[in-house]
């Protein structure tokens, strides 16, 4: 059957492969997505079954309801210190669709978008459907096992068809964080070229030592060709309800209104109910939830780096362990291994772009004892 070859050249996911094996099986400890194992708080569920009842099922604002849109400009003016009009805010339906919502808007064929990696790999996948180039950059690897970003090879990585940057910051998979000071130069340099900087920053709150991670909207102006993609994902415990949004200069919203119309019509009304109970009400499960996770970091990293194989240091943001191993070729079939042998899902490091071939992702938004039983599990492999 005929389709475009860009779609038919689309790699299956490595780590929904991984989990297509293992799911079902009550034994293994389930590690290679990114969430935790704990269910949405009651008051956000609350939220969206009183919209139901209350019949909030029909058509909404292309750009999501004006309440909640209102409700995010506050919620980042509490952590960025400065307003944002709720037409820079375009509610979309999961984190992943606004990162397609920009490629649609953004990437022209034969474009590229310069792209710090190692990463998640749907965004690359957005820019291939566009018929664009995803042109990774990657961190470099330190001795420790952590990550530092080289601004010079970053810098040299565009060209006259580059349209933008993509920065994930706190990274998935790698749990490094852009400092301020990276996030200004990266801006300058993009204001100088005309460039977009695209930030996804959906664990922009799962972060060790501070209330949130440095973010480019502390630094962008509403003129800036910024976007920043966010998600209630990760913060909390929604991954399962697809809710996102975006953060846009105010000329771009009728554009973007206008992709949504063809994309989904708008986000679900009783979904944003939901999404509003959570912004306005919702720090107290954050502060714990992020809590929760540096306990289980602590656990997971404490217990790898005392594995003979391992490198891998320790995270400043988001909940992953990235963990280097010494003479490791293939990830793919080391998780497979890791999946029969230890009963431990883990994600593969090539699904996150060739620089993360020699590594795994272990999710550690667990219970610490959970996690503790799974680095127990994977020991004998690791040594």
């Amino acid at each position: 059957m005929r389709i475009r070859d860009d779609i038919r050249d689309l790699p299956t996911s490595q780590i929904a492969q991984i989990a297509a094996l293992g799911m079902g099986d009550a034994d293994v400890i389930p590690l290679w997505y990114g969430e935790g194992d704990l269910a949405t708080p009651e008051f956000i569920a609350a939220a969206a079954t009183d919209a139901l009842r209350a019949g909030h099922t029909f058509y909404t604002y292309k750009a999501g309801l004006p309440e909640l849109r209102e409700a995010l400009a506050d919620y980042q003016a509490g952590l960025y210190g400065q307003w944002f009009e709720p037409d820079r805010i375009l509610v979309t339906s999961s984190g992943m669709t606004g990162l397609m919502l920009v490629a649609q808007a953004v990437i022209d064929a034969g474009d590229n978008l310069v792209i710090i990696g190692p990463v998640w790999p749907n965004i690359a996948a957005a820019v291939s459907i566009m018929g664009g180039e995803p042109r990774l950059v990657s961190l470099d690897p330190r001795e420790d096992g952590g990550w530092q970003l080289d601004l010079d090879r970053l810098s040299a990585a565009c060209d006259d068809r580059t349209r933008g940057i993509f920065i994930n910051s706190p990274s998935n998979p790698t749990g490094w964080v852009a400092s301020s000071g990276e996030i200004a130069e990266i801006m300058d340099f993009a204001r100088r070229r005309g460039l977009w900087v695209i930030a996804d920053e959906v664990y922009g709150r799962i972060v060790y030592g501070n209330r949130t991670a440095p973010s480019f909207l502390a630094q962008g102006e509403p003129s800036d060709r910024l976007i920043v993609v966010n998600s209630f994902s990760k913060s909390w415990a929604m991954t399962g309800w697809r809710l996102g949004w975006m953060t846009i200069p105010p000329d771009l919203l009728p554009e973007m209104e206008k992709l949504v119309e063809f994309n989904t019509s708008g986000s679900p009304t009783f979904l944003q109910h939901a999404g509003i109970a959570a912004v306005r009400g919702g720090e107290a499960f954050v502060a714990e939830f992020v809590a929760r996770c540096h306990d289980a970091r602590n656990v997971a990293i404490d217990a790898l780096q005392a594995c003979r194989r391992v490198a891998v240091a320790r995270p400043e943001g988001a909940f992953y362990a990235f963990l280097r191993i010494d003479g490791l070729t293939d990830s793919f079939a080391f998780a497979q291994r890791a999946l029969h042998e230890s009963k431990v899902g883990l994600a593969p490091g090539s699904a996150f772009g060739p620089m993360g071939e020699g590594c795994l992702r272990l999710c550690f938004a667990r219970a610490p004892d959970v996690i503790a039983k799974a680095v127990a599990r994977l020991r004998p492999l690791l040594d």
